[in-house]
């Protein structure tokens, strides 16, 4: 799918006009310029909705009805789990343990983050993969030169220095393995094998 056809999910759901969400499932979709397959849903998680849209549009947006319509939950019911046939939502740790541990162990993250160690709101936001999977590895998600460009200064409302950068989004899916839950829902990821006691999949 693509953001107008979200958009017109949530307009029959929601009301209102394509425009009112078009940014929004824009943004969800904005990793597409960065991997060609589906492997760039890292937004279409909990921790997407949580640090990245959320702190971006709100917690709620006013449509052209005059309605308000909860951010949240047009994420989640209008582009993720169409986007996995209203199966599941997967979580951040279902697509940080598809990365190559030894891929991602040659990456300095403790000198990347010298940069920022002063900085509690922005250490806060680019340590959060850190802290949502416990793996070190997950920092490849936010400690590039993508994240830092281009989600830092809309989820924080400030610039950011131009400089080269170690870290590009390319070292993020290079190392990540395809797996078919990401195929539109094809499979489950780990997160939802065991669903109401029995195991599915």
């Amino acid at each position: 799918m693509n953001s107008v056809i979200h958009s017109q999910i949530s307009v029959r759901k929601r009301g209102g006009v394509i425009d009112d969400y078009l940014k929004i499932h824009d943004l969800m979709d904005s990793t597409k310029e960065l991997c060609s397959d589906n492997r760039h849903r890292i937004l279409h998680t909990m921790w997407g909705i949580k640090r990245v849209i959320v702190p971006i549009f709100g917690h709620t947006i006013i449509n052209s009805d005059n309605k308000v319509v909860n951010v949240k939950d047009l994420c989640e019911q209008d582009h993720i789990l169409p986007d996995y046939l209203n199966r599941f939502i997967p979580t951040l740790s279902d697509f940080v343990n598809c990365i190559d541990n030894s891929g991602a162990s040659q990456y300095n993250f403790k000198e990347f983050a010298e940069n920022y160690q002063d900085d509690k709101e922005l250490m806060e936001l680019l340590l959060s993969p850190l802290a949502v999977t416990g793996l070190e590895k997950s920092l490849l998600i936010t400690h590039n030169s993508w994240f830092i460009n281009e989600i830092v200064p809309k989820v924080l409302n400030r610039e950011i220095e131009i400089k080269d950068f170690t870290i590009t989004p390319c070292d993020l899916f290079n190392n990540m393995q395809f797996k078919l839950w990401m195929d539109n829902g094809s499979a489950y990821p780990e997160s939802c094998k065991f669903t109401l006691g029995r195991v599915v999949g």
